[in-house]
């Protein structure tokens, strides 16, 4: 079973955080929690401060529930931030009330109010995740969600003996907002996380971090279930673990055709369900995590480790270490990404739309707009099409449904004004971007594709990009320019995979598609947090369809204002 943290079936309900459930046997339950904002003072790598937490837990609690599941999330504000919780993952159909992103779908939580995040968890199963969605708080504000199938029915691969939740992030010894705020003053990148996480712990490789180390224990001749979280905020992690291959079963809470690897690729806002078999002599073995960068950007390039522990083995064996993939590894990415395929059954269809209503084209850049302010008297800007996202002052999902005007425009460009060579030489000029709230309006139950092209305004670079409301097919990906003529021929629209969150390769593009059948606002945008916060999102509004179950509903009572 594991230890600090790790998870067994046989604890299902004795987790922190959970208030309580009812149900009958044969009707889905309502699963209660009480999340208390709290700031705790907290050690790592010999250096302690306060952070934001959910009831004092680093990660915080996890989220457990049955697909058909009612879920009540009570969440009250004790910290001196404005507080809003993400569902990621969750598709939150017609109520975007519950989605979580401050000034999309709700007003903040505000210091010393509540907020109860009430949905029902409809036709998903599987691990996700949830995260504050203002500022940088999620760089402590996380945790897991998982999301059993209902009772009865197994899971398409073998059983696990036991499960264990991997949720990775970043670290930082100093206040995380007072960084970001410095490097905005200066209108550059605020400093680099001093560690990575696993479960909130950095492992031995760090000063200090002996007690600060997450272990698993493993039967010989057992099978378990890892659920792996990447809540890094900037940075793409490859993982593996020293002697074991991994058999990846599940991204993003969609089941996939299983395949085995010594190694996962996992970007920012995705999750990774893989088997492992303990197989091998007994001992202890590390599980590490090693940043993917594949061009000359600065990044937190140091190992985060926990360690696979065979019952019976004492502390003092020295863990073996794995062979892990070069920091910038284009191409072992790309093979492991193409290796990923929806199960694809009658139990799991894959439903791709193969015609497409709307063909949408977003060239994502990075660019300079003028701040006298700043250190050069520029500060580094992102965009779509140009268009760097301005957050509005009240929730564009309540402006919708009240039809208040003022707060955003629907002229959010399908395509880039003027076409160019997006993945030629570095184009260094002429970097300034135009500023708006600007959506883009979707017919109800409409097909969608969407290009995401990459370009080398500035210098290329991997971007993953996470829609809210929706799980979309990744249909194709290449490098270099997205060809209109030749490369929808080689779209898979058989088996892709389903996702909520998908790498944009460095210097390549990224096909999706999706049906528009969940009416709301829906953001989208770079789930590297420093992107987010230069501008390099968006938003959706999906018409209400005509028939009865086909609008949003109302807002609840204690919706948030701002």
């Amino acid at each position: 079973m594991a230890r600090q943290g790790g998870f067994c079936l046989g604890s299902f309900f004795l987790i922190l955080g959970f208030v309580g459930f009812f149900s009958t046997p044969a009707e889905a339950a309502v699963k209660k929690y009480q999340f208390d904002v709290q700031v705790k003072n907290i050690s790592r790598l010999c250096h302690a401060k306060p952070i934001v937490t959910v009831n004092g837990m680093f990660p915080g609690p996890t989220v457990y529930a049955r697909e058909g599941d009612s879920v009540l999330v009570n969440v009250t504000n004790h910290a001196q931030y404005n507080m809003s919780i993400h569902w990621h993952g969750l598709k939150q159909f017609r109520n975007g009330w519950a989605d979580g992103p401050a000034y999309i779908t709700q007003c903040p939580i505000q210091t010393g109010q509540s907020y109860t995040y009430t949905f029902n968890i409809t036709g998903q199963r599987g691990t996700l995740w949830w995260h504050a969605h203002i500022l940088w708080l999620r760089a402590t504000v996380y945790g897991a969600i998982v999301i059993l199938p209902k009772e009865g029915t197994p899971f398409p691969f073998p059983q696990p003996y036991r499960e264990t939740n991997l949720i990775f992030g970043e670290w930082w010894n100093n206040d995380v907002e007072e960084i970001v705020k410095q490097g905005n003053q200066m209108g550059l990148p605020p400093n680099i996380s001093d560690a990575h996480t696993i479960n909130g712990k950095p492992g031995t490789l760090f000063p200090c971090s002996e007690k600060y180390t997450f272990a698993m224990e493993v039967e010989q001749g057992k099978a378990y279930l890892l659920r792996i979280i990447n809540a890094a905020l900037n940075d793409e992690l490859f993982f593996s673990i020293a002697g074991h291959n991994l058999t990846v079963v599940e991204i993003d809470a969609v089941y996939i055709n299983p395949f085995t690897t010594q190694y996962i690729l996992i970007a920012p806002g995705q999750t990774t369900n893989v088997l492992i078999q303990a197989n091998q002599r007994p001992g202890r073995y590390f599980m590490a995590t090693r940043t993917f960068m594949d061009v000359p950007i600065p990044v937190d390039n140091k190992t985060a480790t926990a360690i696979l522990q065979y019952k019976g083995i004492p502390n003092t064996v020295v863990p073996l270490f794995p062979s892990l993939p070069a920091p910038n590894d284009s191409n072992l990415a790309l093979s492991y990404n193409s290796k990923l395929k929806s199960l694809n059954t009658p139990n799991f269809p894959a439903n791709v739309p193969l015609n497409v209503d709307r063909h949408l084209f977003y060239a994502i850049g990075l660019g300079r707009n003028a701040c006298p302010t700043c250190l050069n008297g520029t500060q580094l800007t992102a965009s779509l099409n140009n268009v760097t996202f301005v957050m509005p002052q009240t929730a564009l999902l309540e402006a919708h449904y009240f039809n208040k005007k003022g707060v955003f425009t629907m002229d959010f460009p399908d395509r880039p004004s003027t076409p160019f060579n997006y993945t030629g030489a570095p184009l260094t000029a002429n970097l300034r971007t135009s500023l708006g709230t600007r959506l883009s309006k979707i017919t109800f139950n409409s097909t969608v594709e969407l290009v995401l092209q990459d370009t080398n305004l500035l210098i290329v670079e991997s971007h993953p990009f996470h829609l809210h409301g929706y799980n979309f097919f990744v249909v194709g990906t290449g490098v270099g320019n997205f060809d209109p003529a030749k490369d929808p021929a080689k779209f898979n629209l058989v088996d892709p995979p389903e996702r909520n969150t998908v790498g944009v390769p460095t210097g390549g593009w990224t096909a999706i598609r999706f049906r528009a059948d969940n009416p709301g606002v829906w953001f989208m945008h770079c789930h590297l947090e420093l992107h987010t916060g230069w501008g390099l999102k968006m938003a959706f509004v999906v018409e209400d369809g005509k028939g009865p179950n086909q609008s949003v509903l109302p807002p609840p009572k204690d919706l948030p204002t701002c």
